[in-house]
């Protein structure tokens, strides 16, 4: 039968039929007080959800292309920058930098383990740097960093702090303002359930500030472009915008705040809670450190003599369900399974199933059901709201 696979990796994450409708929506034309009006509602929305009076600014590109306007907009070359490595993305965040020169001092961990303030206050204590980049969800591992106790080391030294919140934004407790982060970045394809294309960053005004001595080389992601666009009667974006995104991110962000944000925070921790039960009760380890606070992804190690690519590439063939496997260092040790955005209490059932399934087919002891026994216990003790609007 030809059906539509089912997406159970950390993005994109499927997408509700209001926000595929509105993407097929008529183009308003990007110069006038439509998009305008469009433009300015989402840009609205993101600050709420990231909690920030910080201009937010809104590109056409993947996440990625928000970290390389980080780097672009706040550094000269040969700044200094500390930026601690704990997996796949925090080392993408490091790579940028030196494309653009930067002096980089990575701060190096086992992929899964968490970043600890001390380190990265010693970082900081060695010599005076410019900028702290790092990530909020280490996608590669699910960890969660803490961001808040990081932003208190980083304010004390008196460097700006930029935080990669792609796969973490919306799906786990955020706080721009409160924590004193400088630059958020987010994506359109994670916790807010909508297509990739879009990617956003929060500016506070002390980042701004340093955009003014910054030299490095930009044009597309240049910030002020950005924001001399937005602050026009008729907000626009300087460049032609991804207006069928556009339509669709607005009507994404309308469904989560609707919702509420506690009530959806709420909501990926139960589903987090009972993937990870689900996952202990097959008797397979967790992967990484603070796993009660990953909220958007659950990393499981591979159990013994069955290759995790291969066990993730037999759940997709038999069973047409999409789980991450590992990288890097982790490539077929680790496998992801992804729970942010427009998910429910029963894609976490028959996602359990299915894994039960190939677990077996690939000669692994499973008592059938006992996975999806304990997430259903932890469903039993969280009844569902009546009006959850995720639920189809």
């Amino acid at each position: 039968m030809d059906k539509p696979e089912i997406l159970m990796s950390p993005g994109p994450t499927p997408v509700p039929p209001e926000v595929l409708l509105a993407q097929a929506q008529p183009l308003v034309y990007h110069r006038g007080p439509g998009y305008g009006a469009l433009l300015r509602e989402v840009t609205e929305g993101l600050q709420q959800i990231m909690k920030t009076s910080n201009d937010v600014l809104v590109f056409a590109s993947s996440g990625t292309g928000g970290l390389e306007s980080v780097v672009a907009n706040l550094l000269s070359p040969s700044d200094r920058v500390v930026v601690p490595v704990a997996g796949y993305f925090g080392e993408r965040f490091a790579k940028i930098a030196v494309a653009y020169g930067a002096d980089v001092r990575t701060i190096d961990y086992a992929w899964g383990q968490a970043v600890r303030t001390d380190d990265v206050k010693a970082a900081l204590d060695e010599a005076p740097a410019k900028a702290v980049f790092m990530q909020q969800s280490e996608t590669s591992t699910g960890v969660i960093h803490d961001v808040e106790a990081v932003a208190a080391v980083v304010k004390e030294a008196g460097v700006l702090l930029a935080v990669d919140a792609v796969s973490s934004l919306g799906a786990v407790p955020y706080d721009g303002d409160g924590w004193g982060v400088d630059v958020t970045v987010g994506g359109s394809q994670k916790a807010f359930s909508a297509t990739p294309g879009l990617a956003f960053v929060s500016v506070s005004p002390a980042a701004w500030e340093a955009t003014k001595t910054a030299t490095n080389p930009r044009f597309y992601f240049d910030w002020a472009a950005y924001k001399a666009s937005y602050d026009l009667k008729n907000p626009e974006n300087p460049f032609t915008p991804a207006i069928s995104l556009m339509l669709g991110m607005r009507v994404a962000l309308r469904r989560y705040l609707d919702e509420g944000v506690d009530n959806v925070l709420a909501r990926h921790r139960i589903l987090s809670a009972a993937t990870k039960e689900g996952v202990r009760a097959l008797g397979l380890d967790l992967f990484g450190e603070g796993r009660e606070k990953a909220w958007a992804v659950t990393a499981v190690r591979a159990p013994e003599g069955i290759d995790g690519n291969e066990l993730v590439a037999k759940v997709r063939a038999d069973h047409s369900i999409i789980l991450a496997p590992g990288q890097g260092p982790l490539k077929g040790k680790v496998f992801r399974i992804g729970h942010l955005g427009y998910y429910d209490r029963f894609d976490i059932i028959r996602c359990l199933a299915a894994l039960e399934l190939t677990l077996h087919s690939m000669g692994y002891p499973v008592k059938p059901g006992s996975g999806v026994a304990a997430a259903e216990q932890v469903f039993a003790a969280r009844p569902a709201a009546s009006a959850d609007p995720t639920v189809r």
